[in-house]
């Protein structure tokens, strides 16, 4: 076997490794995380209120758009996207991932949570770019504006 393929061999295993090292540290992180100092646990979604914004703010509708910094990152503290060091991201709320979509319908503009999702709540199985299938995924969200379907730019 030449050098060049035993080191895509090992390069593949080792992925696989840590794919499923992701995976299965999720659950006991999921544990350890749900007893923390602050931790509001719901089914599946564990979430910590790090600000809070204007109470008469809005929550967002599931028909809303939603404008957010955000940063996403593995249990490993490893960071696979974030919007803080650009710009604020503007999404419709109803085509993210279930998790987002429940925390964020408890929040008000202004609020910055700390979000833990099971992997059912997040990308489950099918894992996405950087993301490992089943993994535990960790999002700072700052909901920084709700816009309704009639407002939202065309």
């Amino acid at each position: 076997m030449s050098s060049s393929l035993k080191k895509a061999v090992l390069t593949a295993v080792a992925g696989l490794a840590l794919s499923a090292g992701a995976a299965w540290a999720g659950p006991d992180y999921l544990a350890e995380h749900a007893v923390r100092p602050g931790v509001v646990v719901m089914p599946g979604l564990q979430y910590e209120v790090l600000a809070s914004g204007p109470t008469e703010g809005a929550h967002p509708r599931l028909s809303d758009q939603i404008t957010v910094h955000y940063e996403g990152r593995l249990v490993s503290g490893e960071v696979f996207d974030s919007s803080f060091e650009k710009e604020p991201v503007t999404f419709p709320l109803r085509g993210l991932i279930p998790g987002w979509v429940t925390a964020l319908r408890m929040m008000r503009p202004g609020d910055e949570w700390e979000l833990t999702l099971p992997p059912e709540l997040a990308y489950g199985a099918r894992g996405v770019g950087p993301i490992p299938p089943d993994a535990v995924l960790i999002f700072r969200i700052r909901l920084l504006e709700v816009t309704p379907p009639a407002e939202a730019p065309k």
